[in-house]
């Protein structure tokens, strides 16, 4: 019989057949493949440089990503930014950033990216199948904003999260609610956004307008139903956001947004360059 232990190696072995690691030094790269393939026996890939990494990210399509930090030619902060802003089918893939010279900014600019977890060199193995068993079991939901994309940088909101860290908003909100609350707010920034990242701001939209349409539907509330389905209609037919469709499609969105609660009537957003 499989102890606890095995049961969840083999969890996490399910869903990390397939991992990326960027390291432009070649001794830190192959110590943490050989640890990855001793421990979950997957196919491990490996790239020195931004650009090899860019290649295996679109070919590979890993289930989980380590950078280093930084190094010669790299900054993982930057190229995980990039990723999760790219078009590439593995953009929401964990990410997992490395480096010996852990400081608190560097930790705070690497969750900012985007990035799931960060992990210190020297690291043991119970450091490294904790960051493993985070990203592959412990999945957090995905935030498309235009400030920002990546895990709900909200850790301790999760919804299985009840300690004394939660957010006092949080414990009191339903999760259709809660849902309901930040997709009015992003969806807000988005409209906002339109001149000045209107690609980002179109995906952001897309996605909120489909979390407000389920949250609609959960909460029984026909007429925020109606209005989420427009925006979805009228976003379908939207291929890029330009001065010729901008003030049309903000119209929509301020009539989604007029009903979000507690919310008085958004300005227009500014028109596409």
């Amino acid at each position: 019989m499989l102890s606890e232990g095995d049961k969840i190696l083999q969890r996490v072995a399910q869903a990390l057949q397939k991992v990326l690691i960027i390291d432009p030094q070649p001794a830190g790269a192959r110590m943490l493949a050989d640890a990855l393939r001793n421990l979950y026996a997957c196919e491990v890939w490996i790239a020195p440089t931004r650009q090899k990494a860019i290649e295996l990210l679109q070919s590979v399509m890993p289930q989980a990503v380590f950078v280093e930090l930084s190094g010669p030619g790299l900054d993982g902060v930057e190229l995980t930014r990039q990723l999760r802003r790219s078009e590439f089918a593995c953009r929401k893939v964990p990410v997992i950033v490395t480096t010996a010279t852990a400081t608190a900014q560097s930790i705070i600019a690497a969750r900012d990216a985007g990035a799931h977890e960060f992990l210190r060199k020297p690291y043991t193995s119970k450091d490294l199948l904790r960051r493993l068993e985070a990203v592959a079991l412990k999945p957090r939901p995905w935030v498309e904003a235009v400030a920002y994309v990546g895990p709900d940088r909200r850790r301790f909101n999760s919804g299985e999260y009840a300690g004394r860290r939660k957010r006092k908003a949080d414990v009191s909100e339903t999760p259709e609610a809660a849902k309901l609350a930040q997709a009015f707010k992003i969806l807000k920034s988005a409209s906002l956004a339109m001149s000045g990242d209107p690609n980002q701001a179109l995906r952001s939209m897309r996605v909120q307008a489909d979390d407000l349409y389920e949250a609609a539907v959960a909460l029984k509330d026909v007429r925020l139903a109606r209005a989420a389905g427009e925006l979805q209609k009228y976003l379908r037919a939207v291929q890029t956001i330009t001065a010729e469709n901008a003030q049309a499609l903000s119209a929509v969105v301020g009539e989604l947004l007029k009903l979000a609660p507690g919310e008085p009537a958004p300005r227009q957003a500014m028109k596409a360059a």
